[in-house]
C-alpha cells in the first residue's frame, strides 16, 4: 500500500485532491481574515483576543474544509463558529470582567468633525458593547454591524428569530445604558 496521506474513514486521498483544497483554503483564508478579525473584534472588543478567536475559527474551518460542500456558505460557517467561540470563552471563569467606573483609554474630547471624532465614536461604541452581555452582544454586532437580517442572524446563532429580536432589544437597552451621556454625543446634530 502507498504511503499517502489517509482520510478519517481510513481511504487513501489523492495528493493532487488535497494540494487542490489546500489552496483553496489558503485564497478563503487570505480573502476573509481581516473581515473575520475585525468582526471578533466587534464580539470582544480586544485585538489580542480577536486575534485568538479568528485563528481557532480558522483552525476549526481548516479542519473540516474537505467536508463542507456548500462553499456559499463559508461565511455563514465562520460567523458561526466565531460567535460560538467567542459565546464559549466568555464563560470561563478566568475571563469574566470587572466593571469600571472609569476607561483606561479615557474619555477623548473635541470637535466633533474629521477622523479624530470617528476614532473617538468608535471607541465609545466599543467600550459600550464591552458592557452588554455576550449573546446580546453578539446579536447587536451581527444585526448591524455585519448587516444580517433577524433570520440570519437566528440561523448563525442556532436560535429562533423571536429569541434574535428579544436579544436585541435587550441588547440594545443595555448598550443605551452603558454608554449614557455618550450616547447625545453619537448621534448627529441637527
Amino acid at each position: 500500500m502507498s504511503q499517502g496521506s489517509r482520510n478519517r474513514a481510513g481511504g487513501s486521498v489523492r495528493p493532487g485532491v488535497v494540494a487542490d483544497a489546500e489552496q483553496e483554503f489558503d485564497a478563503y483564508f487570505r480573502a476573509r481574515r481581516d473581515a473575520v478579525r475585525r468582526t471578533a473584534f466587534l464580539l470582544c472588543g480586544d485585538w489580542h483576543r480577536a486575534d485568538d478567536h479568528a485563528q481557532a475559527a480558522f483552525v476549526a474551518l481548516h479542519r473540516h474544509w474537505r467536508r463542507i460542500r456548500d462553499r456559499a456558505a463559508l461565511d455563514a460557517w465562520m460567523r458561526r463558529t466565531l460567535v460560538r467561540t467567542v459565546v464559549d470563552e466568555s464563560r470561563r471563569p478566568w475571563r469574566r470582567e470587572r466593571a469600571t467606573d472609569t476607561s483606561p483609554e479615557g474619555v477623548v474630547e473635541g470637535p466633533a468633525d474629521g477622523p479624530a471624532d470617528a476614532i473617538a465614536t468608535r471607541h465609545v461604541l466599543v467600550d459600550g458593547l464591552r458592557a452588554v452581555p455576550p449573546r446580546q452582544r453578539a446579536v447587536l454586532v451581527l444585526r448591524f454591524l455585519e448587516g444580517l437580517d433577524v433570520a440570519a442572524t437566528a440561523e448563525v446563532l442556532g436560535c429562533s428569530p423571536g429569541t434574535v429580536k428579544s436579544q436585541t432589544a435587550h441588547g440594545l437597552a443595555a448598550l443605551r445604558a452603558a454608554l449614557g451621556d455618550a450616547l447625545d454625543d453619537l448621534r448627529p446634530a441637527g
